[in-house]
């Protein structure tokens, strides 16, 4: 369906798109993704590969990304049970999108670091 047969208000359609773009632009959710595209992992081992992220801030993510079903949650019962965290095919496919942005911003950290310079050096922008 294009965007412009709809049969939901565009100004619906835009708080609903909104509202995913907040979940999946989260950098914590971005990164998350980027790292669960190389495979499954272990909740211990994404908080290791990710610095800064507190426990709870990882749950609470890994949560939203699983009632979005980007993730799924896969529990092994053992002592103590093992918990592995995949991305779905739906997160599969925003893996590739989220690359490309992140590619981006590689490609341009010196330049955005430059333009920031300048606009910070302007005494009244």
């Amino acid at each position: 369906m294009d965007v412009t047969e709809s049969t939901v208000s565009p100004s619906s359609d835009c708080r609903r798109v909104s509202q995913v773009l907040s979940r999946i632009g989260d950098k914590w959710s971005v990164l998350v993704i980027m790292l669960l595209h190389r495979g499954p992992h272990r909740f211990s081992a994404l908080k290791r590969s990710i610095g800064g992220i507190s426990q709870r801030m990882l749950t609470l993510t890994l949560r939203n990304l699983e009632r979005d079903g980007l993730v799924s949650r896969t529990v092994t019962p053992s002592i103590p049970p093992r918990v592995d965290y995949e991305l779905t095919e739906m997160g599969r496919s925003l893996a590739e999108p989220v690359k490309a942005l992140g590619a981006w911003a590689f490609q341009h950290l010196d330049a955005i670091g430059a333009a920031q310079t300048r606009y910070d050096g302007q005494a009244d922008p």
